[in-house]
């Protein structure tokens, strides 16, 4: 047992300012859960929070059907590091690996859409980690099944399905959005009928707006998933809404902010966020 304190008035000066520090700190708590709710970074001038996981087993067992259908998910593992490369190819020959698992059922109403994921054959992307992304992307609660009209599931190339998502080079994803009736100038990504196709220039290295401002590559990932998909599920090119706000999922920020802030979401704080219609 410990002995009392031979001074015990040289000690009320520490118990005041563990007094004072306390709710000091639980004020900066406080801010700090605010900013991180709102989307923004420290600085308010950027979306920077890398993106969470997934809630894609809740959202399977939402559906008592669903989840019978979709195989469990496996337990969450740590990964190293991405290495980007310094160099990677251009063109290819056009042809695919797709991945062959299906996936869980994203969403908790409405009819489900299939969907496949295919790498072009001479890319050095593992198919299932691309897959993987895919699903964290359109399987988040703020993405697309937040409107709760449909569902989404991917399936191997020999199932039947709705559309498919290629990660094709520069030149390969020129040819096929062109002959889809899109001039992409060896740039951006597209969609085309049944087809999202992202550039994969773009998902190696973003675009200058998000690097700039220090938005992660894995946000721009996001972003150029949902937006392409969005056109998949019909929706048309939006325009910033004004200085300083976050921009809506179907602004082309591919080609720039234009004032507003990153956003890779079609919804934000459980609500459809749109701009007005136009494209830049």
């Amino acid at each position: 047992m410990s002995q009392p304190p031979h001074r015990p008035v040289r000690r009320a000066p520490r118990r005041l300012a563990v007094a004072v520090a306390v709710p000091v700190l639980l004020v900066g708590l406080v801010i700090v859960g605010v900013r991180v709710a709102s989307g923004l970074s420290s600085t308010g001038t950027a979306w920077t929070d890398p993106d969470p996981p997934a809630a894609i087993a809740s959202a399977a067992s939402a559906s008592p059907s669903a989840a019978a259908s979709a195989p469990a998910s496996p337990s969450p593992s740590v990964s190293p590091p991405e290495v980007i490369p310094t160099s990677f190819p251009k063109s290819g020959p056009g042809t695919w690996r797709y991945a062959t698992d299906q996936g869980p059922v994203l969403g908790t109403a409405g009819n489900v859409l299939h969907f496949r994921v295919a790498i072009e054959t001479n890319v050095a992307v593992d198919v299932a980690g691309f897959a993987s992304k895919i699903d964290q992307a359109l399987g988040d609660p703020r993405s697309w099944i937040a409107g709760h009209t449909f569902r989404l599931q991917r399936v191997p190339s020999t199932a039947k399905y709705d559309f498919t998502i290629y990660l094709a080079t520069e030149a390969t994803s020129t040819k096929m959005c062109a002959a889809g009736g899109t001039d992409t100038d060896g740039y951006t990504s597209c969609r085309t009928v049944g087809k999202v196709i992202i550039n994969l220039d773009r998902w190696y290295l973003s675009v200058p707006d998000y690097v700039n401002a220090g938005i992660p590559l894995d946000t721009y990932r996001t972003y150029v998933i949902n937006h392409e998909s969005g056109h998949q599920f019909g929706h048309g090119h939006e325009l910033c809404p004004g200085n300083g706000k976050l921009a809506p999922i179907m602004e082309q920020q591919t080609l720039g902010l234009h004032g507003c802030l990153a956003n890779p979401w079609p919804y934000v704080d459980g609500r459809r966020y749109a701009g007005p219609s136009g494209h830049y």
